[in-house]
């Protein structure tokens, strides 16, 4: 993977969760001749262009599937890139690659029902996101791999450079975490040494369950949050990939121009995933931030003022994916977003405090179609009210 300005990438253990960008070592900005400067190691690779104070941006990611439908996987793949340049506050995308590796130890009669619903997939979700797939490079080797190329060229005012945090912002972040914790549980289902590490804290029926809304959040696209962050002038941000929240918490902290440090208080997280989590001997990490994520969302530095305001649009925004996959589906309730922490003076880096304030965040249901009737709707109208920006307390200034 490119660490220039592309993406990082960093596996995430069995479930092959894996995503990331913004390398900590090159989080610096060269200053360009003309136009805007040239990003290394952000989301994205800003170019400034010869012509018209334009820029190209540009990034790319790809990873091995880590869901069972291929569909779905060419969805996340896809999401997964868009983030990249959504994490920049662009919301459009002019076209996409998709770069694709077929296995070679596919059998024929796998390969032509398996590989069109992931280009479908991707195709799909890249429509959504208002851009086309217009070509490409597919190869044969032992793994299938999914991802792709986005760009876009742009004017400076379309995209929001991750510097300029200071102290008294708060972090916002829009996806919960625990992407890698469900997948892997979900695996465990057919493994009897590792399901009986967790089957005391979560049942079957709870892992499904989770299982899909891990895959409904990493394919969602994050475009709504992108132009949010115009409206309630956002001061930097970033998506949570591969090194988990703290981890690109801290790169987005290094690549800050102001002497700050991010603090975080409170970790939205999958329902039951945390103790999954605790049960295996915190072996993913996620309660200490390191945890890998994949298509995760955008960790963004807001002001304080404007944070509460922001975390409602997003409730409001009516993101109801079961449409988008031909499925008869109830309206959106929106996409949640959480104050998870502060920017204070500091010296560049970020922290998670010793007891962060867990915040489980319910299952909606599946999005292979309701099958938990009024259960589910009953747990969606408790959750508007429990996990309302305005319920979430917004860490203390000291």
């Amino acid at each position: 993977p490119d660490r220039l300005g592309g993406s990082d990438q960093e596996d995430g253990g069995s479930a092959a969760v894996v995503g990331g960008d913004g390398a900590s070592e090159f989080g610096q900005f060269t200053p360009a001749a003309h136009g805007p400067r040239l990003g290394i190691g952000m989301d994205s690779c800003v170019i400034p262009l010869r012509h018209g104070n334009l820029s190209l941006v540009q990034t790319t990611d790809f990873f091995y599937p880590l869901v069972e439908d291929p569909y779905m996987m060419g969805r996340i793949a896809c999401a997964n890139v868009l983030s990249d340049l959504y994490a920049m506050g662009i919301t459009e995308c002019d076209n996409m690659l998709m770069l694709l590796s077929v296995s070679q130890k596919m059998n024929e009669k796998d390969r032509e029902q398996v590989m069109p619903l992931m280009i479908k997939g991707f195709r799909d979700a890249a429509e959504e996101g208002g851009t086309s797939v217009t070509g490409g490079q597919t190869v044969v080797n032992p793994w299938i791999i999914v991802g792709g190329v986005a760009t876009v060229v742009c004017q400076p005012s379309d995209f929001i450079m991750p510097d300029s945090a200071v102290p008294g912002d708060v972090l916002v972040l829009t996806k919960p975490l625990g992407t890698q914790v469900a997948v892997n549980a979900h695996q465990w289902l057919d493994m009897p040494d590792r399901w009986n590490k967790i089957k005391l804290v979560i049942s079957k029926d709870e892992v499904e369950q989770a299982y899909q809304e891990a895959m409904f959040n990493m394919a969602t696209l994050n475009r709504t949050a992108a132009a949010l962050m115009h409206k309630f002038n956002a001061h930097a941000a970033t998506d949570i990939t591969g090194f988990g929240i703290l981890g690109h918490a801290q790169n987005l902290a290094k690549q800050q121009r102001n002497d700050v440090a991010f603090v975080i208080h409170n970790l939205p997280i999958i329902a039951k995933m945390a103790a999954i989590s605790k049960a295996c001997g915190n072996m993913f990490g996620l309660l200490q931030g390191t945890s890998s994520e994949t298509s995760g969302g955008l960790l963004i530095c807001l002001p304080r003022e404007q944070a509460a305001r922001f975390c409602s649009e997003m409730k409001a925004s009516r993101h109801d994916l079961s449409g988008a996959l031909g499925q008869e589906g109830g309206g959106g309730d929106g996409q949640q977003a959480w104050i998870i922490g502060i920017v204070e003076k500091g010296s560049r880096c970020a922290r998670i405090i010793d007891k962060p304030r867990i915040i489980e965040v319910p299952y909606r249901g599946s999005i292979a179609g309701s099958q938990e009737g009024s259960n589910n709707n009953n747990n969606n109208n408790n959750s508007s009210s429990a996990n309302s920006p305005r319920e979430i307390q917004s860490p203390p200034l000291a």
